[in-house]
């Protein structure tokens, strides 16, 4: 019994200084974000520098149809149209492959795209990767970067009902 309670803690330790080491590399605000080459829900590769002279919301979310990442994802859709008319651009990213990201913007209308980062190495360098040993999943972080390419803002602390409306207002005050 006390080799399995001490295996439980060495593994709850190993696990948070994972998670702290993995938060560490989160880039800051002004910082080069870093570029990225991946395919969305149609297979077209979309790569940062595409958006070169946009602001754009790179948003990172678990997994494709779940509660939270749907109603983040359909707010974003719902706000598309006054976030575009502040010169931004929506992103989708999670480690869910193209087939789920289709049948996810699909069913729900998604309009902008869901990139595919399977090997979670996007997610990674941004600093928004949970690692689980066999499971990696997305968190729920989103950068606003703006036109030139750097960090403008980071939101580690989604609240998925909000979540767009943030960033409409957070692109209004940056725009004065």
């Amino acid at each position: 019994m006390k080799i399995f309670m001490l295996a439980i803690v060495v593994i709850a330790i190993f696990f948070l200084w994972s998670q702290r080491s993995e938060a560490a590399a989160v880039p800051k605000i002004g910082d080069t974000a870093p570029d990225f080459n991946l395919s969305d829900q149609n297979g077209k590769m979309r790569k940062l520098s595409d958006y070169s002279g946009q602001w754009v919301v790179l948003y990172f979310y678990p997994k494709d149809d779940t509660p939270g990442c749907t109603k983040e994802a359909c707010s974003f859709r719902d706000d598309l149209a006054s976030l575009e008319k502040l010169g931004a651009k929506v992103i989708g990213v999670s480690i869910d492959d193209n087939d789920s990201h289709a049948k996810f913007a699909s069913k729900y209308h998604l309009p902008f795209p869901l990139l595919a980062d399977k090997d979670g190495s996007v997610a990674e360098a941004y600093g928004a990767l949970n690692n689980l040993f066999v499971i990696k999943l997305a968190k729920r972080y989103t950068f606003l970067i703006n036109p030139s390419g750097k960090i403008a803002k980071t939101y580690s602390s989604v609240d998925t009902s909000r979540h767009s409306q943030e960033i409409i207002d957070d692109l209004k005050k940056m725009a004065n």
